[in-house]
């Protein structure tokens, strides 16, 4: 090798490093140390394991505790679920007002509103969204997933947009497995808190379609967990996951100094009572608060003491 050569491998070998440098320091700026702290003080005598992913948008600031780990979905499935209704009526396969007949041989207990409707009632594709989001109504849910194309259809757009974690496993053949462990579906803390922020940037399906996908996700009638810590007067977009063992929020807040994002992911949960002072809705309440508090110390706020 001629000196010019060797001179020329060590500049490229520095600016390799010098590169390598700038990437590990940006990626220490993007973690919010403060927060990163209070999260884990807050997390640390949880009964369970705990997945918590934060990101202030304006900022670009983060705080995660194993945000990368696999959590069930519960009924959070349903944005995915979402997600691929809304694909199919973008490509005007199906249309939001479309007119449907409810048949009882959906029936599927559990949670929402749908499973007591009349044989034979009319009802249309926009009332099976708002149902699924707003009331987590499963019924409809799995009616929006079937129109959808069915789970493989949404695990093909969940990995179309970068979410190779995101997946429904019931009724989607080959992931027997897989619903065994983590049941309808399953998600990491950043992957559901990302889906929810590019919803909100207008970046899945369409604009319009994420724009309605997120007024939907507004107008949310499970409030008493992490919303119950955000003044009522802050619009927010969420969407609750509850089974036994596991209770999980994703909720992005439009904060008047910016937005933020938060997952809370719980599974193998000691405390598994349905009660108001459930451990996991403890936490998730906790969480909730501490970064209200902490994104906006001039808007500081405590909620009511009375449950209605």
């Amino acid at each position: 090798m001629t000196l010019k050569n060797l001179i020329g491998f060590l500049i490229v070998i520095a600016l390799l490093n010098v590169g390598s440098y700038s990437k590990c320091y940006a990626q220490k700026l993007r973690t919010d140390v403060k927060l990163q702290r209070a999260l884990e003080d807050a997390a640390k005598n949880f009964r369970g394991d705990v997945g918590i992913f934060v990101r202030h948008l304006k900022t670009g600031k983060e705080a995660a505790i194993h945000a990368d780990t696999v959590f069930p979905t519960a009924s959070i499935i349903k944005v995915p679920i979402l997600v691929g209704l809304f694909d199919k009526i973008w490509k005007k396969e199906l249309d939001y007002r479309q007119e449907l007949l409810y048949s009882d041989t959906l029936y599927y207990g559990g949670s929402g509103l749908m499973q007591f409707y009349k044989d034979s009632a009319k009802t249309d594709v926009s009332v099976l969204a708002s149902l699924m989001i707003t009331y987590s109504d499963n019924v409809t849910a799995l009616w929006c997933q079937h129109l959808a194309g069915g789970g493989q259809t949404i695990n093909a757009l969940m990995d179309r947009y970068g979410f190779v974690h995101t997946r429904v496993n019931s009724r989607t053949p080959g992931r027997e497995d897989a619903r065994r462990a983590y049941g309808w579906g399953q998600t990491t803390p950043r992957e559901i808190a990302m889906l929810l922020t590019k919803i909100r940037l207008g970046e899945i399906v369409s604009q319009t379609a994420s724009d309605r996908m997120y007024r939907l996700m507004t107008n949310i009638y499970y409030d008493e967990g992490a919303l119950s810590q955000i003044p009522g007067t802050v619009a927010s977009a969420s969407k609750q996951g509850m089974v036994n063992a596991s209770r999980s929020e994703v909720v992005l807040v439009n904060a008047p100094s910016g937005d933020y994002v938060f997952s809370i992911m719980t599974k193998n949960n000691t405390d598994q009572r349905w009660t108001h002072d459930n451990e996991a809705s403890e936490l998730i309440r906790t969480i909730s608060s501490l970064l209200w508090n902490h994104f906006e110390p001039k808007h500081s706020w405590k909620p009511f003491k009375e449950r209605f």
